[in-house]
């Protein structure tokens, strides 16, 4: 399993991008860079979009990648909340064209698949599970499991505090985590529901109480001006937990 950030950020700029990764070029979790990252023949390869949730940021790109789907169709897999939030405000013929239905209904450039919290689903070569996470509106981490389970991922999308019920349901090797602040900004980033490197510590700490090991973790999602501060203080966590911790940056590669 081959792990490329196409975007780790917040905020776009011209060093930094949305979120978005791509898993072995053809499944894209986020669609924040899906098509700024790309060039076209990538994003021809992608077959499946996975979105965590509706905000802005994490869907930006779909629309204008699937314009371009006239002989083929890609599978959107989301929760029927996240789904609806795509065809009313996006897809819904006035800001876009409604692209389940375009080129034409037994052809679309988009296939929209619900996806329930928990109960795994068999999405191409990976089996895809939904776990809920703490957000400003429903939200969920996707674990995304390949060669039988072999090979696993959590990616959180955006998480505030408290993924101490969602660590009963994984255990993977890579841990792709939202840490969007710096702990100057600690209040700041819990309320609408994100992590600093503080509350990350004690998010780690509930999963090695359950698991008795940690996960390899990446951050992501990070504020670009608080990268240095958010930098500086997850080596300080990773030598006081003695593990690896890897800020994202564009164009990182992880593999499984």
């Amino acid at each position: 399993m081959k792990i490329r950030f196409l975007g780790a950020h917040m905020f776009e700029s011209k060093e930094t991008r949305l979120s978005c990764i791509l898993i072995d070029g053809v499944m894209a979790v986020d669609a924040g860079a899906l098509t700024s990252a790309l060039s076209f023949k990538e994003q021809e390869a992608v077959e499946y979009v996975l979105l965590t949730h509706g905000h802005y940021d994490h869907i930006r790109d779909l629309p204008t990648f699937a314009l371009r789907n006239e002989n083929r169709t890609v599978t959107v897999v989301a929760t029927s909340f996240t789904l609806e939030l795509l065809t009313t405000h996006w897809l819904n013929g006035t800001v876009y064209p409604d692209l389940t239905r375009r080129p034409s209904a037994k052809n679309p450039a988009l296939r929209l698949q619900p996806i329930e919290p928990f109960q795994p689903l068999p999405v191409g070569p990976y089996e895809i599970t939904a776990i809920p996470v703490n957000h400003a509106i429903p939200s969920v981490g996707f674990k995304i499991a390949a060669g039988g389970g072999a090979k696993t991922i959590f990616f959180t999308g955006d998480t505030g505090p408290g993924l101490d019920p969602c660590w009963k349901h994984v255990n993977p090797q890579v841990l792709i985590v939202d840490t969007a602040f710096s702990n100057r900004a600690q209040m700041l980033a819990a309320k609408p529901g994100h992590l600093c490197p503080i509350l990350l510590r004690e998010e780690l700490l509930a999963f090695r109480k359950q698991k008795g090991h940690f996960p390899y973790v990446v951050l992501t999602h990070l504020n670009p001006e608080m990268e240095p501060e958010i930098r500086e203080e997850s080596r300080a966590l990773a030598v006081e937990l003695g593990i690896k911790i890897q800020p994202a940056y564009e164009g990182l590669e992880v593999i499984l």
